[in-house]
C-alpha cells in the first residue's frame, strides 16, 4: 500500500483513481485551484470531470488530507502541507503563491488581544507583494 493510499485509507476514504491522481497533481504544483488540477489531470489522461475534481477536492479537505486557502479576489486554492499553522504570501502582480512559515512563535502565532470566549485554534495571515519575477519584469 502507497503513502497516498494509506492516507486515504486512515480517512476513513476509498482509494480510487481521481483521489490518487488529484493528490499527485497537487504534490507538482501546490496552491492550485480546481480548474489547475482539472486540466492536469486531463493532460495524464485521467479521465475526470469538472464536477468530480471539486467533489474529491471537498471529501479531501473535509478529511484534513487538504487544506484550502481563499486569497483575495483569487479561486479557492488547495495544498497538501495541512499538518502546520504556515501562513501564505501572494504576488499582487501575478497571483503567485508561496508558503511562509509561522511568523513568531508557536500555533497559532498570533495571540489576539481579545478572543471574544474563542478557543484559538488557529490564525490566518496572508501577506501580499510581487514576486521575483515580477520584480524582475
Amino acid at each position: 500500500m502507497t503513502t497516498v493510499e494509506h492516507q486515504l485509507h486512515e480517512a476513513g476514504l476509498r482509494v480510487t483513481a481521481g483521489r490518487v491522481a488529484l493528490l499527485a497533481a497537487l504534490g507538482e504544483a501546490p496552491h492550485s485551484d480546481a480548474g489547475s488540477l482539472h486540466r492536469a489531470l486531463l493532460a495524464n489522461d485521467a479521465g475526470v470531470s469538472v464536477q468530480s475534481v471539486h467533489n474529491i477536492l471537498g471529501d479531501l479537505t473535509a478529511a484534513g488530507i487538504l487544506r484550502k486557502i481563499e486569497p483575495a479576489n483569487s479561486a479557492a486554492l488547495y495544498e497538501l502541507r495541512v499538518d502546520d499553522n504556515h501562513h501564505h504570501i501572494v504576488c499582487t502582480s501575478c497571483g503567485a503563491v508561496a508558503d511562509v512559515d509561522c511568523v513568531v512563535g508557536h500555533a497559532p502565532c498570533l495571540s489576539p488581544s481579545d478572543t471574544a470566549g474563542f478557543t484559538v485554534a488557529s490564525a490566518e495571515v496572508t501577506f501580499w507583494g510581487l514576486c521575483a519575477a515580477c520584480q524582475t519584469a
